[in-house]
């Protein structure tokens, strides 16, 4: 994985690419109507209910726009919020809580809403040994906060993207020759970059779970859209000579008898790419 160095730089690029998109060279409407000398004070106001997240992104966002904004905050990342709940205040520069609200209202309610289904998958598997993954279908330019959003929720991250970690799937294997090949070239490349990279190989059948394990070296099997007694049958099949996990066909329905196959990990793209934002509000008080 990055290390957080690196995802600090991915947060601080998210945010200085987004008020460049927004204010552009000012925010016009604030500018004309309101005293530079104009203090003021919001709340974050929640109007749905679930898992909150942003918070700590929004604290960020606040203080780069303006770095003599405060924050006091009532509710953290990751709690359960429900209507009507007021998440923290910020007070300042009239001018400068209007320039930021939209960038965190915007960022707020997409890791609410990553967040809040990523615990639900959470709950979903309790008292199994099964752990929900993100993937990398993320959203162009904000994947940092998506995946920091899976986090809060309970969930943890994937490779990051493709430089942390070699991910071999069914398009890699077919234009390497075949499983064997894209496993030898790999383990090779590694050598000669002299990289320190674990290595996820994709499986079609149970056919291609058994190359994977006759070539070695493998840190993870992902089982691709395998139904559940063939799941059964390639964890018995793996046991601990790699970790395992199970990827499509997974929802709400589904994951939980994936779980009870016995597969160490379950990934989702619906955590990052299906959500519906929840609805929050930042009003003057």
């Amino acid at each position: 994985m990055i290390s957080e160095v690196q995802f600090q730089k991915e947060l601080e690029l998210i945010i200085s690419n987004a008020i460049r998109e927004d204010v552009g060279d000012g925010d016009h409407s604030s500018l004309a109507c309101i005293p530079a000398s104009a203090q003021g004070k919001a709340k974050l106001l929640v109007k749905d209910e679930g898992i909150i997240a942003g918070v700590e992104f929004a604290k960020m966002i606040f203080h780069y726009v303006d770095k003599d904004m405060k924050v006091e905050t009532f509710i953290n990342d990751g709690e359960r919020v429900k209507y009507g709940d007021v998440v923290f205040h910020v007070s300042g520069s009239s001018q400068s809580i209007l320039k930021a609200e939209r960038l965190v209202l915007n960022s707020m309610q997409r890791m609410s809403a990553i967040a809040t289904k990523t615990k639900m998958f959470v709950d979903l598997l309790e008292g199994t040994n099964s752990k929900i993954l993100d993937t990398r279908k993320t959203t162009p330019g904000i994947r940092a906060i998506e995946k920091w959003s899976v986090k809060i929720g309970g969930g943890e991250n994937h490779r990051f993207a493709l430089y942390d970690m070699i991910m071999l799937k069914d398009n890699h294997n077919d234009f390497a020759g075949g499983i064997p090949q894209a496993i030898a070239k790999t383990k090779q490349y590694l050598i000669d970059n002299n990289k320190d990279l674990k290595i996820i190989v994709e499986a079609r059948n149970l056919e291609e779970v058994q190359q994977i394990l006759d070539a070695g070296g493998v840190y993870r099997i992902l089982l691709d859209n395998f139904d559940y007694e063939t799941t059964k049958k390639a964890v018995a099949m793996i046991g601990d000579q790699s970790l395992t996990e199970s990827s499509g066909n997974i929802n709400e329905k589904t994951i939980r008898n994936y779980a009870e196959c016995g597969v160490n990990y379950i990934s989702s793209g619906a955590l990052t790419h299906s959500v519906y934002n929840m609805d929050l509000s930042l009003k003057a008080i």
